[in-house]
């Protein structure tokens, strides 16, 4: 990417309303600069008194901040807490048992409420389940469901026994399964027989069975199973239970594992540079600190309020902003099973009305399929619902166009609801840089200023910052409680990855470029400075599919990936592939591209199938064999190349590459 190259954005500014400033937690821009100068002036001091304000601890901590072993950082270590009970235990004992804690809404639209003490009973429930399975504080415990009451239980399970939870998304394959199961080393695996989204049944007792038939599974011993739909499933004694006849004799209180801060709560997986997933490795009480901060001031949320963010558990959007965040601060929230455009694309409209839904968080990815949903087919427009519940929106998973921003400003907040537009990742726990809508003017296509406490920058290659108005690179100088705390299994990955040598290991890297504007400050995302694809918010390495490519040995010899901007998913991936056979073309190019989509289906997952693929008899590459990337992506862009191709030991090879299939 160019890095000083800014984006386009657009100019206009839209300032909270005096009565959005008025009843926010962080009132006024002179709030947030106070809060900001706070942490600056005693990094430490600042947050431990949030930790102390916002998490109920078994052990009060006496350290904050241990840097003796940078980059791998500990916060509050001597501290001990349990997150399950900070969630749910807390909220009882503050006379909020009988509040719905959860509105699920499945598939069909039938609708279930759960009370914070129903909760604490489903979870005390599998927590004893566990236990009686052997599983113990430390143990791995991988998480294969939809969306549902059943996956934030089992969550939450293993959060209160102190088992390390691994949740993987449900359109992942058998391969990828698999994968982490093996890396995490598991010892049960949680499931159910199938899933529902858009009226289909869609497997996942079957998946995990291909994924422990791959072998390197051999650790675990039981696979639990949730009845969904009723399938039919085969089921392999002794090592499959139905869940229900387990929970059955289970009592209904579980005494919780108090845990050091800084235990490992979850491993999640994320894509990177080379083939092999990075299962990032978060803490219990910097984690649950940050989840619970940023629920409450990035979306100002208040206790009447009904929360509904739309990600999947199997993402970290799902743990932070479902699974925890809101739980911990005694929320009430929407967890829905199926789809926005089923039975159509006025789903999400007619459960914002229904549900009188006041903070409302979800994907540009969604917001830009469901424009064009509106303009195609007038009863899925937002005008036919009653929107008026709505006071806060948010937006994840990667920038938000300024077009997309507008539409959603106009017609789903009324051109009344501040937008929260939040950049963070994976690896950061919750939002890095957001607007609090009472404190900051908010910009269309700009994420707006760093999260109090966040020492945020652009600096350029050497680690310098470069001046406002000018491009570079993405970092964090300072840690913070939420933040990775290494690579599992693989502590040099997380060194090289996050605190490479280009810094001298002083700086967080985001992977990500930035700009700020030259008169606000503002942050806005330019992309990834890595090979990194963002696809509707889903990370994914170019090499994770260039290695699943390649592993169709029948009939791929090489292949190269990279993406390319596409209006609904922010970014499309785009395969150039050579093959054992002859070039095809026509009719069998596009058979071969289909068959080759399928395989990254089943390798990966439907996420990861290319948009585009492109046949050559060989890939454009230097005459010292590196393949050049970047005339790559202005290939898939469609561009005119005004690039020096002198350098390249086959330049005929640029016209085969034209058609996509």
């Amino acid at each position: 990417m160019d890095l000083a190259t800014p984006p386009v954005t657009s100019p206009s500014a839209y300032s909270p309303s005096k009565e959005t400033v008025r009843n926010a937690h962080i009132s006024g821009r002179a709030a947030y600069d106070r809060l900001v100068a706070e942490a600056e002036a005693d990094h430490e001091a600042y947050w431990a008194r949030l930790a102390r304000e916002f998490i109920t601890w078994k052990t009060p901590f006496t350290k904050v901040l241990d840097e003796r072993n940078a980059p791998f950082f500990k916060w509050f270590e001597d501290g001990t807490l349990n997150a399950s009970y900070n969630c749910l235990d807390r909220n009882i004992e503050r006379g909020l048992g009988q509040k719905t804690a959860l509105i699920f809404e499945a598939d069909d639209g039938a609708v279930t409420h759960v009370t914070y003490e129903e909760l604490l009973e489903r979870v005390c429930r599998t927590a004893n389940a566990l236990r009686s399975l052997g599983v113990q504080k430390g143990d791995r415990v991988v998480i294969y469901m939809s969306m549902s009451v059943d996956g934030v239980v089992a969550m939450q399970a293993c959060a209160r026994i102190g088992a390390i939870h691994s949740v993987v998304f449900g359109g992942f394959s058998s391969q990828a399964l698999r994968d982490r199961i093996a890396d995490t080393g598991a010892v049960v695996v949680l499931t159910a027989d199938q899933q529902v989204r858009g009226g289909k049944h869609l497997p996942l007792k079957a998946v995990v069975d291909d994924a422990l038939a791959l072998g390197g599974c051999e650790s675990v011993r039981n696979v639990l199973v949730t009845r969904r739909t009723g399938g039919a499933v085969p089921f392999t004694a002794p090592r499959d239970l139905w869940m229900a006849d387990l929970l059955a004799v289970q009592p209904t209180t579980c005494e919780p594992e108090w845990v050091s801060a800084e235990h490992p709560l979850f491993l999640l997986y994320t894509s990177g540079s080379t083939g092999k997933p990075k299962g990032v490795q978060h803490s219990t009480g910097g984690y649950l600190l940050h989840a619970a901060l940023t629920c409450k001031w990035t979306f100002d949320l208040k206790p009447e309020d009904v929360f509904w963010c739309t990600a999947d558990i199997g993402w970290v959007t799902g743990h932070t902003y479902i699974a925890y965040g809101p739980l911990a601060l005694g929320a009430t929230e929407v967890v829905f099973e199926g789809v926005p455009t089923y039975p159509d694309a006025g789903r999400f409209w007619k459960m914002i009305q229904d549900h009188l839904v006041t903070v409302f968080y979800t994907a540009p990815t969604a917001i830009r399929s469901l424009i064009k949903a509106a303009e195609s087919t007038p009863t899925a427009h937002p005008r036919n619902y009653d929107l008026s519940s709505l006071r806060i929106l948010g937006s994840v998973g990667e920038p938000i166009n300024p077009a997309a921003w507008e539409w959603y400003h106009q017609h789903i907040g009324g051109g009344r609801c501040p937008i929260v537009d939040t950049f963070w990742q994976t690896e950061t726990g919750g939002h890095m840089i957001t607007p609090l809508p009472g404190a900051h003017d908010l910009v269309p296509g700009s994420c707006s200023l760093p999260f109090p406490g966040i020492a945020a920058d652009v600096v350029d290659e050497a680690g310098n910052p470069v001046p406002w108005g000018q491009g570079g690179i993405l970092v964090v100088k300072k840690p913070w409680p939420a933040m990775i705390r290494n690579v599992w299994g693989d502590p040099e990955r997380y060194k090289s990855s996050y605190y490479p040598q280009d810094f001298q290991g002083r700086y967080y890297l985001a992977g990500d470029g930035a700009i700020r504007d030259a008169v606000t400050g503002n942050f806005t995302i330019t992309g990834r400075i890595d090979d990194v694809l963002n696809v509707s918010g889903h990370r994914m390495g170019t090499m994770e599919i260039e290695s699943a490519l390649v592993s169709c040995t029948r009939l791929v010899a090489e292949a190269a990936v990279v993406g390319r901007p596409d209006d609904t998913t922010g970014e499309a991936i785009c395969a150039f592939v050579v093959l054992k056979g002859t070039l095809p073309a026509g009719p069998d190019a596009a058979a071969i591209a289909g068959e080759l989509r399928s395989w990254i289906a089943r390798e990966i997952g439907p996420i990861a199938k290319p948009k585009d693929i492109r046949f050559a008899e060989n890939l454009p590459k230097t005459r010292s064999g590196k393949i050049m990337r970047r005339l790559l992506r202005s290939v898939a862009k469609g561009e005119t190349s005004t690039q020096d191709t002198s350098t390249l030991e086959n330049p005929a090879i640029l016209e085969q590459l034209g058609q996509a299939y």
